[in-house]
């Protein structure tokens, strides 16, 4: 591990005095490289909290631009962004915050010919979409490639998070097992989003990449933390830690490497 300099001990003070991260673990922090997929509201509050926490490498894909509509959750993008490029704006966005992070922009619609070879850059994957196709398709080659990732549902005035890591609990297609019909569970477009409630998920996700990195604390796997803003309430739902008929993760006990 690289030493830090002299301006890294002054940026990265309040972590290098918790007992939980230190010199040790911010350098473990620089080293790490943490893959982002969707750059809007999500993906806004993660990339910014992990760039701001020194992440070493953040890889960011996302194939759409900057839309007006997008402004009111998406807080890594301004109205001068608009018609950009989400990966683009969300780079200048990060590298105005920290030079010492590494940005990776893949303009592209993440895909089953395409995530294989994104995944293995990185230690850690961000779902920050906004679809049920995507969620699937992440959890499935994050289960097939041994990767771990963070998984997060969001609408209206409610939240939703879980962590997956091989081994040590279900998978997403676990506990939602196939992917809903078209147009039968309505989305944030056609119900609405309160702007802020991407910015508690989010938060709740860069969290959880930062304690995996460190190598502290307890994450969010084989549990699903709910919260629903209107009632002021958390809750914290035990899953099973198994699910043997699971078409992803079932028999085969996990793809551990």
């Amino acid at each position: 591990m690289r030493e830090l300099s002299e301006v890294q001990k002054e940026r990265y003070a309040r972590h290098i005095v918790l007992q939980e991260a230190g010199e040790e673990g911010q350098k473990k922090l620089l080293d790490g490289k943490v893959l982002i997929i969707g750059a809007g509201g999500l993906g806004s509050p993660v990339a910014m909290y992990l760039a701001a926490a020194g992440v070493g490498t953040l890889g960011i894909a996302d194939a759409d631009a900057v839309d007006l509509s997008n402004l009111q959750r998406q807080i890594a993008h301004g109205t001068g962004d608009i018609g950009k490029s989400k990966v683009e704006s969300m780079r200048a966005t990060i590298h105005n915050m920290n030079p010492d992070v590494i940005v990776q922009t893949y303009q592209i619609f993440v895909n089953e010919e395409n995530i294989t070879d994104l995944l293995g850059k990185y230690d850690f994957v961000v779902d920050a979409t906004d679809n049920f196709a995507a969620k699937f398709l992440i959890n499935d080659a994050c289960v097939r490639e041994g990767k771990p990732f963070c998984h997060p549902g969001i609408l209206r005035f409610q939240g939703q998070v879980l962590t997956y890591v091989p081994g040590k609990g279900p998978c997403y297609r676990c506990i939602f097992k196939e992917e809903p019909p078209a147009g039968a569970v309505p989305g944030c477009k056609e119900v609405g989003i309160i702007g802020a409630m991407a910015g508690v998920i989010g938060s709740l996700q860069a969290m959880e990449a930062i304690k995996y990195l460190l190598g502290t604390g307890e994450l969010l796997t084989g549990k699903l933390l709910t919260y629903h803003a209107l009632q002021n309430e958390f809750r914290t739902v035990k899953l099973p830690d198994h699910v043997p008929d699971c078409p992803v993760c079932g028999k085969r006990q996990y793809f551990l490497r």
